[in-house]
């Protein structure tokens, strides 16, 4: 059975998010669909999956609607659904930043093809930001791509100010890229509500950009926030960056820690993660720990039911 794995947002005003919500419950009632749909009243930021049947009819459906018969609707085939289950919820904000900005002020869309001629031609003062989490960054990035010291969203208000404090705002040429484009439309706006006139955003982001030019100027995998957790941009491609923090081998799948009052994400090989029980270090082996599989491909944890959990703190 073929599934699709869709990632897909857009800005546009929804007067009635929680109607919007229950209809799209209702369309998912009964689908082999799972995901992560957020619908606000400036837009809608969605990633899902589900068999090619009801993909495909989830896409014919959101552009049956006029307000969303533009969307971008970037697709990946995967051999079953990447997410636990579905969840379709209203938020206030699509993207954490904590703070309005100005949409119109959005920086310059780049298409994947115009993004490589300008990294082509980039000079001293082009800056090339990674707006994504360092833990994102470490398996696979841009070439000449600095280390985002960025663990939360949230964290980019002050990283701009760094930015702003380190070059000069009416010279630089800044080139931004994100995993879909959804945080590039709002931080680009940020960086020119700070004075940067010249701001550049890679349009779709590094998943339309493996579709549309392979692996290109990028190296490495590609973070992604589902079940899959690291996968190549393009198909025939397999270049890993990192090692396994245990035996040094080359690895560049994310686990997380066994441990539940840890939980951290941390990379290494199938052997070590089996070896040392699933855990990050050896403090990590006295405390509350999830069993391990490594027949689900090393998957993100699920919730433990209940009765697990109390049977956890018992055993404490």
């Amino acid at each position: 059975m073929n599934y699709y794995v869709i990632a897909y947002y857009i800005f546009t005003e929804i007067q009635d998010p929680y109607l919007l919500v229950a209809k799209q419950k209702e369309f998912f009632a009964g689908r082999d669909m799972t995901g992560r749909i957020y619908i606000s009243h400036e837009g809608i930021n969605a990633q899902l999956s589900g068999v090619e049947e009801d993909a495909k009819a989830y896409i014919a459906w959101m552009r049956s609607d006029e307000r969303f018969k533009d969307i971008d609707f970037k697709v990946h085939p995967y051999h079953t659904n990447a997410f636990a289950k579905m969840t379709v919820k209203y938020r206030k904000q699509l993207v954490a930043l904590d703070q309005p900005v100005d949409l119109a002020m959005t920086g310059t869309h780049l298409s994947p093809a115009q993004w490589d001629q300008m990294l082509d031609q980039r000079d001293g003062d082009t800056l090339l930001i990674d707006v994504r989490n360092s833990y994102e960054w470490e398996v696979g990035h841009f070439e000449g791509a600095p280390k985002p010291e960025l663990e939360t969203f949230r964290a980019f208000k002050g990283y701009a100010e760094e930015i702003k404090e380190s070059r000069d705002p009416s010279k630089t040429k800044v080139m931004m890229y994100c995993t879909g484009g959804i945080r590039c439309e709002l931080y680009s706006c940020l960086l020119k509500e700070y004075g940067f006139d010249q701001v550049y955003q890679l349009d779709g982001g590094v998943i339309r950009y493996g579709l549309e030019r392979g692996q290109g100027h990028w190296q490495g995998k590609l973070f992604v926030f589902d079940d899959r957790m690291v996968v190549p941009i393009a198909e025939g491609v397999d270049e890993t960056l990192t090692s396994c923090q245990g035996c040094g081998t080359k690895a560049d799948h994310y686990y997380n820690c066994a441990n539940m009052d840890c939980n951290r994400l941390f990379i290494v090989c199938p052997a070590c993660f089996e070896a040392e029980q699933g855990c990050c270090c050896q403090q990590c082996h006295s405390g509350r720990l999830r069993p391990i599989s490594l027949a689900d491909g090393g998957r993100p944890f699920r919730k433990l039911d209940k009765a697990f959990k109390q049977q956890l703190e018992a055993n404490r």
